[in-house]
């Protein structure tokens, strides 16, 4: 499907403004993700956080992880990336038995490897926050790919997830969203191979040319205007 036959945003406005009651609804139902700016200054370590609360929660029940999360700021030292980049193979064997979190040894490992990553990255540039601050909607999935290629278990949905509860402005492909690009032949085969993302990614761009909206309203109103909405966006 060429990007000019895309559905117009408009339609799909319209269509979720039908489907959830009217425009005051679905706009009560939209948030705004932060601005550049306001990337450039989220800390390091909230960076090594979110990822790590992502990696810890896929594929498991999210709720546990939420429960526990204070015990895992504290065992990983508020993910003080200099703190754990200093923690040596016997001290993360000794966290991933700490009952206090949940106990998965190669979960864990990514800790040290995401620091390892994040840390890299704030020398080049300053701060990992002005590095993703670098992206935007023309290339967010270059984001993502980067974060799968040099961060550990970050593929998948699980890097795009990570930015979206930062606040940082990213489409998600939730089933809605999925099913919407295949059912309109936007993206074919393999979701997360480099032609689906790039398909998917100028779609969404197109978007925002058109109607001026971040990533994430976007995002959540197709989903919105198609399938079950089984999640908020």
């Amino acid at each position: 499907m060429t990007q000019a036959m895309a559905e117009s945003f408009h339609s799909i406005y319209q269509r979720a403004c039908e489907r959830k009651g009217g425009k005051r609804v679905l706009e009560a139902m939209l948030h705004a993700p932060l601005s550049a700016s306001d990337v450039t200054t989220i800390p390091d370590d909230r960076f090594l956080a979110a990822m790590t609360k992502k990696v810890f929660q896929s594929g498991f029940v999210w709720r546990v992880i939420e429960n526990k999360w204070d015990d895992f700021e504290t065992v990983f030292f508020n993910f003080d990336i200099d703190k754990v980049l200093l923690m040596p193979d016997e001290m993360l064997e000794q966290k991933a038995s700490d009952k206090r979190i949940v106990r998965n040894y190669k979960k864990v490992m990514t800790v040290r490897d995401n620091a390892i990553m994040i840390k890299d990255v704030s020398l080049e540039y300053g701060s990992f926050g002005k590095f993703v601050a670098s992206f935007g909607p023309e290339n967010i999935t270059e984001l993502w790919a980067f974060l799968k290629k040099r961060g550990a278990r970050l593929g998948g949905n699980t890097g795009p997830y990570t930015l979206r509860s930062l606040g940082i402005d990213t489409f998600l492909l939730s089933r809605d969203v999925e099913d919407y690009l295949r059912k309109n032949d936007i993206v074919d085969g393999g979701l997360t191979s480099k032609k689906s993302l790039r398909a998917a990614n100028d779609t969404f761009a197109n978007w925002h040319k058109e109607s001026g909206r971040s990533l994430q309203e976007i995002s959540t109103t197709v989903a919105f205007s198609w399938g079950t909405n089984s999640r908020v966006l």
